[in-house]
Parts: C-alpha cells; sequence; structure tokens
C-alpha cells in the first residue's frame, strides 16, 4: 500500500469540493456574441517576387512615407509597396504605376536605384525606367525587427500581401447567474516603420519621417535600437557592413545633413558623426520626456517634434530648436506649443511644420527665437511635408498635396491626389 501523503490528501478534498461545486451549478444557456477581427491573406513568396516589378496604378488608401528624384515621386502605400507619381507638372501630377511590395514601410532612391524593405528584407530595384522596375537583388533578413508577431505560424513560403477584416459570430455556453463560462479571442498583426555630400548620382529626398537615409555611398537604416549601415558602393549589390545600438529605445527617425545623422527616438536626439562611413560614431545627443521625435537639421540648429496620442505615451505636443554650435551638447533655443505635430521640412528661412489635425502651419524661421506664422491651411490631418524648388509636397490623411511658396506671400494649393476612403 503506498503511503497517503498532505499531497494526496489536498488532492482528493479539492476534487470532492469540485465534484459537490459542479453539482450546485444551475443549468446552462447559450448565448451569441459577434465580433470582427483581420485575418492574413497569403501568397507564395514565389509569387510576391514575380509580381514585384511596375504594375497598373491603384488608388492611394493608406498612404506613409515618400520620397523625391527627378519628376518622380515614390510614396509608400503602408505595408502593400510603392506608388509611382510622375510629377514633372505639379500642378497635374499623374499616378502611373504601382509596385507591390507586402510589407514595404522606408523607401529610399539613389539614381537609378531603389532600396526598400519588404518585411525583414531588403530589396533593391532598377528604376531607370519607372515604368518597368526590376529587381536587382534581396538582402534577406537584415531588419528582423519586422517579423511575424502575435503567434502568426512562420512559414519561409508564404508572404502576407493583405489582411482581411471578417465578421464573424460565436454562440457559447453561459451559467445564467454568473454570465459567461467560455470566450474567443482572436487578433493577428505584425511588427510595425539637405545638405548632403555630392555623389555620382542624383540622391532622393526624404521626409522627416523616414528611417532611411543615402550618404554618398552608404545606406543608413534604423530599428528599434539600432542603427545599420549598407553598403552601396555597387548600388544594385548593397551589403551590409555594420550595426550600431544607438543607446535609445523605439528608434522613430533619421535624417541626414553632411557629414552626420540626425536619429530621433521616443526618448531623446541622437548625433553621430560619420566621417568614417563605415563606423558612425556618436557625438552629442539631446533627452527629452518620453515622445515620438521626428528631427531635421541645418547648419546651426536641429529642429525636433514631439507629440502625443501614439504608442510613443508622450506627453508633449511642441516643436524644439536646439543650437548646433556644439554637437556634442545640444542646447535648447526655444519650446514651441502645437496640437499634434509630426513631419517637418525647411527651405531657406521657411520651416514648414505638420501639425496632424490642425493642418500645415509655415513658419518664418530666420529667428528661431521668434518664430513668425506665415500661412495655415487648415481642415485636413497633415503627417509629412517635403519642401523642395519652391513646391511643398505634403501627405495628409486625405491625399498628397502640393503648395506654391515661390511667393511667400501667396502660398497656395496647386494640385491633389485624393485618398480613397477604406
Amino acid at each position: 500500500m503506498k503511503k497517503i501523503t498532505p499531497h494526496h490528501v489536498f488532492l482528493f478534498c479539492t476534487l470532492f469540493i469540485a465534484i459537490l461545486l459542479n453539482g450546485c451549478v444551475k443549468d446552462s444557456i447559450t448565448r451569441t456574441y459577434s465580433y470582427s477581427f483581420f485575418a492574413p491573406v497569403y501568397k507564395t513568396t514565389a509569387e510576391v517576387k514575380a509580381n514585384i516589378k511596375s504594375n497598373a496604378p491603384q488608388d492611394l488608401v493608406n498612404t506613409g512615407k515618400l520620397v523625391i528624384l527627378g519628376n518622380y515621386v515614390f510614396l509608400n502605400e503602408i505595408d502593400k509597396g510603392i506608388h509611382i507619381i510622375d510629377n514633372s507638372n505639379p500642378a497635374s501630377p499623374r499616378n502611373v504605376a504601382f509596385i507591390d511590395i507586402p510589407g514595404n514601410i522606408d523607401i529610399a532612391l539613389k539614381g537609378n536605384t531603389l532600396y526598400a524593405d519588404l518585411y525583414t528584407d531588403l530589396v533593391t530595384l532598377d528604376i531607370s525606367n519607372p515604368m518597368q522596375v526590376s529587381v536587382k537583388k534581396y538582402n534577406e533578413g537584415v531588419f528582423p525587427y519586422r517579423s511575424y508577431s502575435n503567434a502568426l505560424e512562420y512559414d519561409s513560403t508564404k508572404i502576407i500581401v493583405r489582411w482581411e477584416k471578417r465578421d464573424t459570430t460565436v454562440t457559447v455556453k453561459v451559467n445564467n447567474t454568473s454570465g459567461p463560462l467560455t470566450q474567443y479571442y482572436t487578433s493577428a498583426g505584425v511588427f510595425n516603420n539637405s545638405g548632403i555630400k555630392n555623389s555620382s548620382a542624383p540622391i532622393g529626398i526624404g521626409g522627416s519621417m523616414a528611417r532611411f537615409a543615402i550618404v554618398d555611398k552608404r545606406l543608413y537604416t534604423v530599428s528599434n535600437s539600432d542603427l545599420n549601415v549598407f553598403n552601396i558602393a555597387a548600388p544594385n549589390d548593397p551589403t551590409f557592413s555594420k550595426k550600431v545600438n544607438v543607446g535609445g529605445f523605439n528608434i522613430e527617425t533619421i535624417f541626414p545633413f553632411k557629414d552626420k545623422l540626425f536619429i530621433g527616438s521616443q526618448n531623446g536626439m541622437f548625433v553621430y558623426n560619420i566621417t568614417n562611413v563605415d563606423n558612425p560614431a556618436l557625438v552629442g545627443q539631446f533627452s527629452h520626456v518620453q515622445s515620438c521625435d521626428p528631427v531635421i537639421a541645418d547648419d546651426n540648429y536641429a529642429y525636433v517634434t514631439l507629440r502625443t496620442g501614439t504608442s510613443c505615451f508622450g506627453n508633449a505636443n511642441q516643436l524644439e530648436i536646439l543650437q548646433l554650435n556644439s554637437f556634442t551638447n545640444p542646447i535648447l533655443v526655444k519650446g514651441y506649443p502645437f496640437t499634434n505635430p509630426h513631419g517637418l521640412s525647411k527651405d531657406g528661412n521657411l520651416l514648414f511644420v505638420c501639425d496632424g489635425s490642425d493642418g500645415l502651419k509655415i513658419y518664418n524661421a530666420s529667428n528661431v527665437s521668434n518664430l513668425q506664422k506665415i500661412k495655415q491651411f487648415s481642415g485636413l490631418a497633415a503627417y509629412d511635408v517635403i519642401a523642395y524648388n519652391h513646391i511643398a509636397l505634403m501627405v495628409a490623411k486625405d491625399g498628397l498635396y502640393q503648395y506654391d511658396y515661390s511667393d511667400v506671400n501667396n502660398i497656395h494649393l496647386i494640385s491633389k491626389i485624393a485618398i480613397t476612403a477604406n
């Protein structure tokens, strides 16, 4: 006979109590619950790669970052691909093609080459003829932070190309006195993101929300906490050079200016010297309260926007202007309150700020201690802006806007490509 231990007694008592309680439960009833969820739609890797080319243009629906190169605008459709817009006449831009790249969020261009993320991979494309784009190389697994999440099963032969909203109804047994005995939850998702040296090929002009930046023969990208360096001396054959831990958390943006990289994170701005192109060296930083942090810079100042209402969990909505006389110790000159500032751009003394639901605001920034507002375009939700050659291209919730600012006393809208509602 086995010895009866206190453990056995505990198990017996627990079982006995459970049986008694089960006998006391009143009759069950059933209830019906309806809910919606997004389910991934897959294609094989081979199908996805075969379709990365210039396809028929698609409507703008959920746009993200943009880059300008020559007469073309390359505009990201979040997690879907890239719109190609012929902007030879800014007053009448033409949506001419779409490159299907599932998982795409960031882009950078140099000469005839475009670099884009495809979830965890870097894809290199020849855009010498924007109507006949072709793939030159895949660097696989270089962006591991873009991996699938939320228990989605990994399959190297398949790629998520879109998400479909599905409505469903379930029936569950319910104790009529104590509520549901069973519930079901379904979720799915993915980790989601000037004064440049002369180069042999023109470099695309990116916005302040960018996470890719090209300086001469290097492509710099940022992840959640790292700065990555790719050698693009051979444009169609990028090779990974180095990874540098930035030291901040949740890196948001990267902005190149001359031999410096300005990196915006949720807890501050970091300045890296890239005189040694493969070994970025931290030369200065400025810390602030936790917040999203796009940044641009000129010879004397850095301009940083902080905002709330995002995963950054910040409590500040403002523009901070930092003096850069000493890169090792940027000094706050002044902070300006805003509604919910996002991207920004600067051309000469004109400063453009996308202030979320408060629209686009344009300032005379000749005196950074006393910004003077020149113009505001309200009634739109502004995201990012690039001001170049007297044309400001702005991505907003409802479209791609272009403003002529050749006459600062008559800044005006010249075109808009509308975004199609979901």
